[in-house]
């Protein structure tokens, strides 16, 4: 089943400086771009070239994890928030194909990925795949939203993939801490970030910052570790993102300025 979910009517889509959903989706190989974010991350690969493996990478990270949750721990809904342009294997893709009952809710504000939302919103009958126009920064709006499809008093899985360093780190912190003290006991939390790292990449996200773009903030592994505060890391913990539970030998470059993980309420 698919649902929409009523809201205002889309906000002009701004062209003229580069998005970072956009870009993204160019990395990944998508036609849901322009040709600002075509340029912006050329000059991001230019100084950074990892950053097309990175963003692969991240991808195949966010399957692995549906893959667990789903297929071994029976987790049958999922809060996607910071959802971004669709391509292959989206959440609801992924977890469906393992169980087609489960129910997915993405959230994202950003008015190319609402039009992309039909799209988007497809669904096995027996399951449910949903829409809700949210800012992040307002964590219990998502959730009351969130309530009307998801049962919070059985497991749900919270993702939230490369999407935190448009907050500040008070902003991060406060939203992380309001959505995993809404999960049940049994409930996860699944999050990939960059990291600080490595000088090539600081210089390249500097260099996009200075575009007008909103900027990204890349952060140290032990600020990342935060987020998973109270939450029992599941193995093998918070390590670089082609490293959590790789099906076969990692074909990505192991040495990542990315950490990934999920970690389970007790």
């Amino acid at each position: 089943m698919t649902e929409n979910t009523p809201g205002q009517a889309n906000p002009k889509i701004d062209t003229s400086v580069p998005h970072s959903a956009r870009i993204w989706n160019y990395w990944l190989g998508g036609k849901d771009n322009y040709e600002v974010d075509r340029i912006a991350g050329e000059q991001y690969k230019a100084v950074f070239p990892q950053i097309v493996e990175l963003a692969r990478s991240s991808r195949h990270f966010l399957a692995r994890a549906i893959h667990y949750l789903a297929g071994e721990m029976g987790v049958r809904q999922f809060l996607d928030i910071g959802t971004g342009l669709p391509t292959v294997d989206n959440t609801h893709e992924v977890a469906q194909r393992i169980a087609p009952e489960c129910r997915i809710v993405y959230v994202d504000n950003d008015p190319l990925v609402l039009a992309h939302a039909r799209a988007l919103l497809t669904s096995t009958p027996e399951g449910v795949t949903t829409y809700l126009d949210a800012d992040m920064r307002d964590p219990e709006k998502i959730l009351q939203e969130a309530r009307k499809t998801l049962d919070f008093s059985k497991p749900v899985a919270i993702m939230l993939m490369g999407v935190l360093g448009h907050l500040t780190d008070e902003e991060a912190l406060s939203v992380v801490r309001h959505l995993v003290a809404a999960l049940p006991s049994g409930g996860y939390l699944v999050c990939c970030d960059a990291t600080n790292t490595d000088e090539k990449f600081q210089e390249a996200q500097r260099g996009y910052d200075e575009t007008g773009a909103v900027p990204y903030r890349l952060r140290s592994p032990e600020f990342i570790s935060q987020y998973f505060e109270g939450l029992e890391l599941v193995e093998p913990g918070l390590v670089q993102v082609p490293l959590w539970r790789p099906e076969v030998e990692p074909l990505e470059h192991k040495d990542q300025p990315t950490l990934a993980g999920v970690g389970r309420k007790p």
